[in-house]
């Protein structure tokens, strides 16, 4: 399909980097090489296996030269996102089905290491995770390298675009975007991605515009078509009028401006404009993501996500390695806090060599303190982990999906124990570590007032308690429309958190997506909520949003939206609110 010459159009996507870029258009071909698939003789075999591993010699080779150009160009944290593709090339499990299934099946290793990675790709991209699917792209990016080094092939030549263009492709790997030229990549579009994809990461740490999940986006251009891209509010504009590229640079301005401003704020603390403090801090997954933590002035980290510790290996991290890893996280942020939450994996998201039964409904079933209170032997090893790394003198820890005090009762037994051998063997703890609970399933919400009375503090995961409330999967797209932060049900359980928290003299913070939102964090304030933990990057607008509200005025928002029946008017409610106060943060 052609596009009206010189008529302007207008696709939506979804903006993952901020910026406005304005070009001409140069499309991506896709890169689908026919991988070739012959039999071979079983005398074959031991060539084709020494033709694997010299590919994935190679393959190992070029993604640590990619590293290196990419800490010198931008820096260390972004060049480990490419950790998790040596993972693949050096996973003894993908590797020895590779080795297997040429035995079994006797077909050149092209062929067969193509369908099996693409096979685990598959399988990690039904994970009902979003970082867990987009890491799925990964292994695509790693499996197309792979191969095009056994067929002894070069990829596409985006490095070798040297005129400013605006990009637009199926879809942008991670080593093809972070190998952009930033003079001619003018920003790029793509018809698949997400937010939390390492694409989109890179290209924010780039500074380059972009903006994914273009659905209807066009399948051909007219030669010297221009476009206008949107990476604020994900629009792309094919032939932008006059008017349309006058709005944008008004709106450049702003930006710029806004941004400018919101360096300033990185090393003050969040408050509102009068005086009450609320802890911003910061969510992770990895060490590396310490770096922006600092960069973006977050009063620690809210949230860790100890599970990725145990993702992508086929033997569970000991207790030292744990140890090692929550010291470093602790000490790079000391002394502002570092709470640590135990492993929340078990159901459809664990490592397969432990062979787990598959459960039909994974996440109303055996993950979480549920799967840790059932392996003590696992669960010790890293409570025994960060009880060590506590002596850093900043360590909090905290449970998740505790739906009871039974289940409570037991993990605090559990922790017990682990204090008592520490004792025994003389090994250094905090005797007075702060030990909280997430607040995700309802029934825990409902009986707030028992749990405060056993915890140090409550942190709210809005992602589950929002889908457990109203009984919507976020991520099926027939009811993703019901997913409804603002639902009424939603507002009155975090209500009574809050209050069951300040009755029982301990703090309660929100580490869910919800926290994050611009125009809802005021609303939590006023719900009661003393910390909110974000991710890093969005440390800044939150902290420049409530500083512009009075927490009376956060209260106010908070009761009046109590007082509304519809989700959707208390989310009208809460944009008019915030365009009053901070309009400019709103893109």
């Amino acid at each position: 399909m052609s596009q009206p010459a010189g008529q302007e159009q207008r696709y939506q996507g979804i903006a993952v980097s901020p910026g406005i870029a304005t070009g001409k258009v140069y499309v991506v071909q896709p890169d689908n090489d026919e991988v070739p698939h012959y039999s071979i003789l079983e005398n074959d075999v031991p060539g084709e296996v020494g033709r694997l591993e010299n590919a994935l010699l190679e393959t190992r080779a070029q993604i640590h030269e990619m590293q290196q150009q990419i800490a010198e160009r931008i820096g260390a944290s972004d060049a480990g996102i490419f950790d998790a593709h040596l993972l693949v090339v050096e996973d003894r499990t993908l590797i020895d089905e590779v080795i297997r299934t040429l035995h079994e099946q006797k077909v050149n290793v092209e062929h067969v290491f193509n369908s099996v990675a693409n096979r685990y790709a598959a399988t990690l991209s039904q994970i009902d995770d979003p970082y867990l699917r987009e890491r799925a792209l990964d292994i695509h990016d790693v499996t197309k390298r792979v191969t095009r080094n056994l067929m002894g092939k070069s990829g596409r030549g985006l490095a070798d675009l040297h005129e400013p263009r605006i990009i637009l492709a199926h879809n942008l790997t991670p080593s093809e975007t972070a190998q952009l030229d930033r003079q001619a990549a003018l920003g790029f579009a793509t018809e698949i991605g997400s937010r939390t994809s390492h694409t989109a990461i890179m290209a924010r740490s780039l500074s380059i515009p972009a903006v994914v999940g273009l659905q209807d986006m066009p399948v051909a251009f007219n030669e010297g078509d221009n476009l206008l891209l949107d990476g604020i509010n994900g629009y792309l504009i094919v032939n932008p009028s006059e008017q349309t590229l006058w709005e944008y640079g008004q709106m450049e301005f702003r930006r710029h401006a806004v941004e400018s401003e919101l360096q300033n704020l990185r090393e003050s603390e969040c408050r509102t404009d009068d005086g009450r403090h609320i802890i911003l801090s910061a969510n992770i997954e990895l060490p590396q993501d310490i770096d922006l933590v600092k960069k973006n002035g977050a009063e620690g980290v809210g949230l860790y996500r100890t599970e990725f510790l145990y993702l992508n290996k086929t033997d569970l991290p000991d207790e030292e390695e744990q140890y090692e890893t929550y010291k470093k996280v602790a000490e790079a942020v000391h002394p502002a806090p570092a709470i640590i939450r135990t492993l929340d994996l078990g159901g459809d998201k664990f490592l397969s060599s432990l062979n787990l039964p598959e459960e039909l409904n994974p996440f109303l079933g055996w993950r979480a303190i549920r799967f840790c209170l059932e392996h003590p032997e696992i669960f010790k090893a890293q409570l025994r982990a960060i009880l060590r790394a506590s002596t850093i003198g900043n360590v909090k820890m905290m449970y998740p999906m505790i739906s009871g005090m039974d289940e409570l009762r037991r993990a605090n037994a559990l922790l017990e124990e682990c204090r008592e051998e520490l004792r025994q063997e003389g090994q250094a703890f905090d005797e007075n570590l702060e030990v909280g609970m997430m607040i995700e399933v309802p029934s825990a919400a409902l009986i707030a007032e028992l749990l405060a009375r056993e915890v140090s503090f409550f942190s709210i995961g809005t992602n589950d308690l929002i889908q457990y409330t109203i009984a919507v999967d976020r991520v099926n797209e027939k009811i993703a429309h019901l997913y409804e932060p603002t639902h009424p049900a939603v507002l009155r359980l975090i209500k009574q958190v809050t209050d069951a928290a300040h009755a029982a003299g301990i703090w309660v913070g929100v580490c869910g997506e919800m926290a994050g939102e611009l125009t809802l964090a005021p609303l939590l304030v006023g719900l009661g909520v003393d910390e909110l933990s974000v991710g890093a990057a969005l440390v800044p607008r939150i902290k420049r949003a409530i500083s512009r509200l009075k927490y009376a005025e956060c209260v106010k928002l908070a009761e009046e939206s109590m007082n509304i029946q519809s989700g959707s008017e208390i989310s009208d409610l809460c944009e008019r609110v915030a365009n009053e106060h901070f309009a400019e943060l709103l893109g």
